[in-house]
């Protein structure tokens, strides 16, 4: 039997995968979700959206992408990895990714189709086109000078490509040195770790949303509490502690992860470290 189902859940609460499902809005994570929502149905434009590892991030665009799912005049396009080595490489795979089929091959035809493919689409067709790029810190500098010039293409009234980058920060200081870039940053948002009551809301919520509806809480205060300074907030590392725990928790024969659970998990992870 899986340990989650000897729990009383349905599903695995803490699984590390981009779950819309099991999104936790935290102050942090909503206002970036809300804005992003408002920056696309406006046509705006470039948004930045900023946080450390673990911060929740993936898990934000494919909320993102939930939001719009039944509207059909909104079309999204995810690139999970632009880290390719040429401007050439990159451009195909934005053609192949539209749906484009150019003529000629070099850099200059797919720009003049991607061009000419957001005008029929945004102006002719009334369409919202979505490009959401994942590991924006992967994107070379000659790349970004890419996305620089399509974000050039537009009417007078709104910019033909919406463009989302999720990025740790040290993209940051590589998009300043690309001429006019930051101009054209309509929202820069950097997502923070989770508080301690956010910490525990968030724990709460996974366990809800996999079933549980037990009498009694599945982690004491104490051991949540401890979770939170161990992890800092961080979604990534809460996600992975408290799966640990409810494991450990169900080899003990143990009906909550309490401190010392928690306790003997930190120091497994703090002694493999140091190995």
């Amino acid at each position: 039997m899986s340990y989650f189902k000897a729990l009383g859940l349905e599903t695995e609460p803490f699984s590390t995968s981009p779950d819309p499902q099991f999104f936790y809005h935290s102050t942090s994570h909503n206002t970036a979700l809300k804005r992003l929502e408002i920056a696309v149905r406006l046509r705006r434009g470039l948004c930045l959206i900023l946080g450390d590892v673990g911060t929740g991030k993936t898990t934000l665009s494919r909320t993102l992408l939930q939001t719009f799912k039944n509207e059909p005049n909104f079309i999204f396009h995810l690139m999970l990895d632009p880290s390719f080595s040429s401007e050439f490489q990159f451009l195909l795979s934005l053609v192949k990714m539209f749906g484009i089929t150019p003529a000629f091959k070099s850099t200059l035809d797919f720009k003049e189709a991607l061009e000419k493919h957001l005008f029929q689409k945004g102006v002719e067709e009334n369409k919202t086109i979505v490009l959401l790029i994942d590991e924006g810190q992967k994107i070379t500098q000659e790349n970004l000078e890419v996305l620089r010039t399509l974000l050039n293409f537009e009417t007078n009234e709104y910019k033909l490509l919406q463009l989302i980058i999720m990025a740790q920060v040290e993209l940051l200081p590589r998009i300043k040195r690309v001429r006019n870039f930051m101009d054209r940053v309509a929202l820069k948002y950097t997502i923070n770790p989770l508080d301690e009551r956010e910490t525990k809301e968030m724990i709460e919520f996974r366990l809800k949303q996999a079933g549980y509806q037990g009498p009694e809480e599945l982690f004491t205060d104490e051991a949540i509490q401890l979770a939170y300074f161990y992890t800092q907030g961080y979604p990534r590392k809460i996600s992975m502690l408290c799966h640990d725990a409810l494991e450990t928790a169900v080899m003990q024969g143990a009906s909550k992860v309490n401190l010392e659970i928690i306790n003997g998990l930190i120091a497994m992870r703090e002694d493999h470290a140091q190995r």
